[in-house]
């Protein structure tokens, strides 16, 4: 008879520890979740900010190399998608231009150059407020007429009198690395025009202005259709490096290094070498 009735008046006892430790383990996951959802909050909240916790807000100036259009133009958008309250402005041209314009004091942010260069006349004149780093290279291609008509299968065949064939002008990253092409090669070719940078040059042949243009590999794929490219082996004793860099004048240098930064990242190299540049 005690014996059953101490069984009875245990239950309760025990029904009573079971609902204690339910409460426990929800207050801990409570507890828990609040945490992460902090974490999380930290997280956003910090994505708004660059490395150095500077806010990421405001406007820029890029100046970039003309072949740098595409890519640039689509990172721009990345950026400013990635970071509300930003505007990314470019001026794309030939990188010896905008050389002269920064160290004749045009307002800009960051400079991308096509050559090393046209980047060492920024930061001779002191110009620039970190140093130069390397992202992307690229390599020269033949531009002909879509479909080729004139068969254009080397370097030497540019050398054609009937051809019509157009070069950035020496000055620039592009004609300098098809005058050292052609040095190599041992050839000599007059063109009919000397354009001031890349995007002059293929245009030329997009009108059908001329028969073909030594251009870069990543212009002749951003047109599509429109051309068709040739490979040459001697492109590649003429690759051409670019740096990028903070310019000492910027007024937003949180943003323009955070800019620098998604350019130099595994998601701004995604972009760049999709537009068919080599990597650093």
């Amino acid at each position: 008879m005690t014996r059953s009735v101490r069984i009875r008046s245990r239950r309760p006892v025990q029904a009573a520890a079971l609902g204690a430790a339910a409460l426990l383990a929800l207050s801990a996951c409570s507890s828990s979740d609040d945490s992460s959802s902090a974490q999380s909050g930290s997280a956003q909240s910090g994505s708004a900010q660059s490395g150095s916790g500077t806010k990421i807000s405001g406007d820029i100036t890029v100046f970039a190399a003309a072949s740098l259009k595409e890519s640039f133009t689509t990172l721009g958008k990345d950026f400013e998608k990635a970071h509300p309250g930003t505007k990314v402005t470019f001026s794309f041209g030939g990188s010896d231009s905008l050389a002269a314009s920064i160290t004749g004091g045009a307002p800009a942010d960051v400079f991308a150059s096509a050559s090393p260069k046209t980047m060492k006349v920024v930061t001779d004149a002191k110009d620039n407020a970190g140093a130069p780093a390397t992202f992307v290279r690229n390599q020269l291609e033949i531009a002909t007429l879509p479909g080729n008509p004139d068969k254009v299968a080397s370097l030497k065949d540019l050398t054609d009198k009937d051809l019509k064939v157009v070069l950035c002008d020496k000055t620039v990253p592009c004609g300098a690395a098809a005058e050292k092409a052609l040095t190599a090669s041992k050839l000599k070719l007059t063109p009919v025009s000397y354009e001031e940078d890349v995007k002059s040059a293929l245009n030329k042949v997009v009108l059908k202005e001329a028969d073909a243009a030594v251009v870069y590999r990543t212009d002749v794929r951003a047109a599509g259709d429109k051309v068709e490219g040739v490979e040459f082996p001697e492109s590649a004793d003429a690759i051409n490096a670019y740096p990028i860099a903070l310019l000492k004048e910027s007024k937003n240098t949180g943003t323009a290094k955070a800019f620098i930064a998604l350019v130099r990242s595994a998601e701004g190299q995604k972009v760049l070498t999709a537009a068919g540049f080599l990597q650093p």
